[in-house]
């Protein structure tokens, strides 16, 4: 057979003008602003929907300003865009459906996104596909006897709209106040610690897998404090959570980078959560810690390009910095300038416009030689480095360092 390297060279080019040009992220949040900082390197466009002042606003190439779940704005970036994906779940699905059968790409599915707004589609895709999760009971099956026949303590969570903590409640007796919400009810694990891994599946169904990490949270609002990779296990737990999770995406037959929080029990179970479509905070340690991270690795997922490898280069420390506690307004941030003496430091600021208490406003990791020395760097710098609020009158710029 006679080699033709011009006819090789053509095809090559024939299949990256295939490739999609500008990505059209619904949301403009930090998720989106890091997809795009991260991603912009491959040579992509991106085309960003969300309201006026959205983190990522000053680094799209197109900023569309409207509500993410407005079929017109959704058809807007659809015009302006190759391809279509998100930084959040709280879409317009129907409307994401409609663009679909008119031929616009999607990833992930608007058909997988319906299944994850619900957290109770979710636990039921689980135990359809022999995914392991903690027991739960419908709403419907606990009524009959009213929440004095339930098994306490219960978790109760809403079905849709909650994250970072909100749409969670443990009943502890019949005399606790259930939420006012759509609900199910599961049983209150009985937790070791949490875990997560960030699992990636191309739309040719290629995998990688990232390593499992260890999350910690801010105990009185259940939010992500600090992540921990590798999370300090034995090998075999951490095999079964990276299988878990692949597993979880498959069964979703999803496109794109998926965050599976997990739960490791004291009996030594490893039990599925819930599952985000998108990049996830568990996961932003890979940006100074992987070779691929998992922005990056996202963009190659929905835009039909290979995966990267997950490989972990060294440990690392995520923290994410939180709005102070009675703190609002402008943001100032505090011990900045220590905080980038630490070697091994990388910060990421997300550039809001305004901090209230428990706010994510930025994040940073510290990677090292050792877990243990990574933890005790990021520990040291918990008194340090801080983001407040000021009131506008105060006559300090927002973003100014103290």
């Amino acid at each position: 057979m006679n080699f033709n390297p011009h006819l090789r060279y053509n095809k090559r080019n024939m299949m990256l003008r295939s490739l999609p040009r500008t990505i059209g992220i619904i949301g403009g949040g930090q998720l989106g602003r890091m997809m795009i900082y991260r991603a912009k390197k491959l040579g992509f466009r991106f085309a960003v929907l969300d309201e006026e002042g959205a983190p990522a606003e000053s680094l799209a190439d197109v900023f569309i300003r409207g509500s993410l779940k407005d079929a017109l704005s959704l058809r807007r970036l659809a015009r302006a865009a190759d391809v279509l994906t998100y930084e959040i779940e709280h879409i317009n699905t129907a409307a994401l459906e409609e663009l679909q059968e008119a031929g616009t790409l999607v990833f992930p599915s608007p058909a997988s996104l319906k299944i994850i707004q619900d957290k109770l589609l979710q636990k039921q895709l689980f135990v359809k596909n022999g995914i392991p999760t903690a027991a739960f009971f419908t709403e419907e099956s606990i009524s009959a006897g009213g929440l004095a026949k339930g098994k306490f303590p219960l978790v109760q969570k809403a079905r849709r709209e909650g994250y970072d903590g909100r749409g969670v409640r443990i009943l502890r007796s019949a005399a606790d106040t259930p939420l006012p919400a759509a609900s199910f009810f599961e049983e209150l694990v009985d937790i070791d610690r949490e875990l997560a891994v960030m699992a990636a599946r191309a739309r040719d169904g290629s995998v990688a897998v990232y390593p499992v990490v260890e999350v910690t949270f801010n105990a009185e609002h259940n939010i992500c404090d600090t992540v921990i990779a590798p999370a300090r296990i034995d090998e075999k737990t951490a095999a079964r959570a990276r299988r878990i999770a692949l597993d979880v995406v498959a069964a979703l037959d999803g496109v794109g980078v998926f965050g599976v929080e997990l739960f490791l029990d004291k009996q030594g179970r490893v039990l599925v959560n819930e599952v985000a479509p998108r990049p996830h905070n568990s996961g932003h340690y890979t940006m100074e810690a992987c070779l691929t991270c998992q922005f990056e690795q996202h963009v190659r997922a929905v835009a039909g390009l290979p995966l990267g490898d997950a490989a972990l280069l060294r440990p690392a420390v995520m923290r994410n910095l939180l709005g102070q506690p009675g703190s609002a307004g402008q943001p100032v941030i505090e011990g900045l300038y220590e905080a980038l003496g630490v070697p091994g430091l990388s910060l990421h600021l997300y550039g809001k416009a305004e901090t209230r208490p428990f706010r994510k406003m930025g994040h940073f990791t510290v990677s090292a030689a050792t877990v243990e020395e990574a933890l005790e760097k990021a520990e040291s710098l918990r008194p340090i480095l801080k983001i407040k609020g000021i009131p506008e009158c105060a006559g300090i710029r927002a973003g100014e360092i103290v």
